[in-house]
C-alpha cells in the first residue's frame, strides 16, 4: 500500500512538473503597440492620437486593419516586419497606428470591413482615397508580394503631402 501511495505520488508529481514546463512555454511574450508589425517603428495607439500626431508632424498617418487570428494578415506582417525600406520609412516618415478593430471614421473603410486592409491619411486628415493597392475587389488590401507596390505607395503619400499641401 504505502509503496502504490508513494508512486502515485512520484507520478503526480513528474505529470505537473511537466505540465508547469508546458505552460511555461506556452507564455507569450508582452505585446507591444507594435503587434509584431515593427518592434523599431513608433507606434500610437489611437487613431484620434493619430490624426493629432500626423497634423502636428506634417507627417501622414498610414493606418493598418488587421486581425491577430487572420492567416493573411499574418503573411503581410512578416513581410512588413522584414522589409528594411518599409521599416525605414515607416519610422521615420510616417505617423504609424495599427488597429484590430474598426474606427468610427467610415472614410477608412470606403470599400468595406476587411483585413489586411492599409488606408493613408495626410497631414490635413483627409483620407486618402485614391492611394490603393492592386486589387479591384479589396482595393486597400495587401498580400506579402505586394511589398514593392506598397513602398510606391507610401512615396506616393510623401510626394502628395508635398505638392498638395
Amino acid at each position: 500500500m504505502l509503496h502504490s501511495t508513494l508512486a502515485l505520488s512520484l507520478l503526480l508529481i513528474a505529470v505537473s512538473s511537466n505540465l508547469a514546463m508546458a505552460i511555461k512555454k506556452e507564455k507569450r511574450a508582452p505585446q507591444t503597440l507594435s503587434r509584431g508589425w515593427g518592434d523599431e517603428v513608433t507606434w500610437v495607439q489611437t487613431y484620434e492620437e493619430g490624426l493629432y500626431q500626423a497634423k502636428k508632424s506634417n507627417k501622414p498617418l498610414m493606418v493598418i486593419h488587421h486581425l491577430e487570428d487572420c492567416q493573411y494578415c499574418q503573411a503581410l506582417k512578416k513581410a512588413f516586419a522584414e522589409n528594411e525600406e518599409v521599416q525605414e520609412m515607416a519610422q521615420n516618415n510616417f505617423v504609424m497606428l495599427n488597429l484590430m478593430h474598426e474606427t468610427t471614421d467610415k472614410n477608412l473603410s470606403p470599400d468595406g470591413q476587411y483585413v489586411p486592409r492599409i488606408m493613408f491619411v495626410d497631414p490635413s486628415l483627409t483620407v486618402r482615397a485614391d492611394i490603393t493597392g492592386r486589387y479591384s475587389n479589396r482595393l486597400y488590401t495587401y498580400e506579402p508580394q505586394d511589398i514593392p507596390f506598397l513602398i510606391e505607395n507610401m512615396k506616393k503619400a510623401l510626394r502628395l503631402i508635398q505638392t498638395e499641401l
